[in-house]
């Protein structure tokens, strides 16, 4: 049911519509086994970096591989997004589910490494090789001994995500009803995990 929101909160310095929204009361073991059900559930998000003189820049990346709370990405070192990493390091992960409405914003730092890192066979499949193609040298195959098949590590920093915990007729019936009564949608929750739970998460892992 929709939120009712009291005098109280209306006169207070802090939105009731923003401060509502956080779910701290779950335990955080939860919270990072739905933050992993989301992004698995998924298996592509958009990679977004800092380009000079630009701004944010993002596009579309299928996830190699999860590692605990963090991501590694196959990419062609040709790419403009290496360009963006050697001059900014951090980055930003997000996922969005359109018919669930979950999603999930992952801020980190980019590690990358070149085609000399053992991982890259562990986790390259035979769809990788349709966004390299085969040049037909015999070297630049699309396979995992292509030099152009680099490695992209995102360690998360900061995770927020939303968890939606009602269906579409839910959704519905909780966004009419908080319009037409003038309370907070109450529709699923929204989670921050910080850098301690993400090492925790880590740690778990090993």
């Amino acid at each position: 049911m929709p939120d009712t929101l009291t005098k109280s909160e209306i006169n207070s310095q802090t939105d009731p519509s923003v401060a509502k929204q956080y779910d701290n009361s779950a335990p955080k073991d939860e919270q990072i086994k739905d933050y992993y059900s989301i992004v698995d559930g998924l298996k592509v998000g958009l990679l977004g970096t800092y380009r000079d003189g630009v701004g944010a820049v993002s596009r579309s990346m299928g996830v190699a591989k999860r590692q605990g709370p963090d991501f590694l990405f196959l990419a062609n070192a040709h790419s403009r997004k290496f360009e963006d990493l050697q001059q900014r390091r951090e980055v930003q992960v997000t996922f969005q589910n359109n018919s669930t409405q979950d999603w999930v914003s992952v801020s980190g730092t980019a590690t990358t490494v070149d085609n000399s890192d053992s991982r890259i066979k562990d986790i390259w499949n035979q769809g990788v090789r349709a966004w390299f193609g085969d040049l037909g040298d015999g070297v630049h195959t699309g396979g995992p001994e292509d030099p152009r098949m680099t490695l992209i590590e995102v360690r998360a920093k900061y995770v927020t995500y939303y968890k939606t915990q009602v269906g579409t007729l839910g959704m519905i019936k909780e966004v009419a009803g908080a319009a037409l009564t003038g309370k907070v949608a109450n529709t699923g929750v929204l989670r921050e995990l910080g850098e301690a739970e993400l090492e925790t998460a880590r740690g778990l892992e090993e």
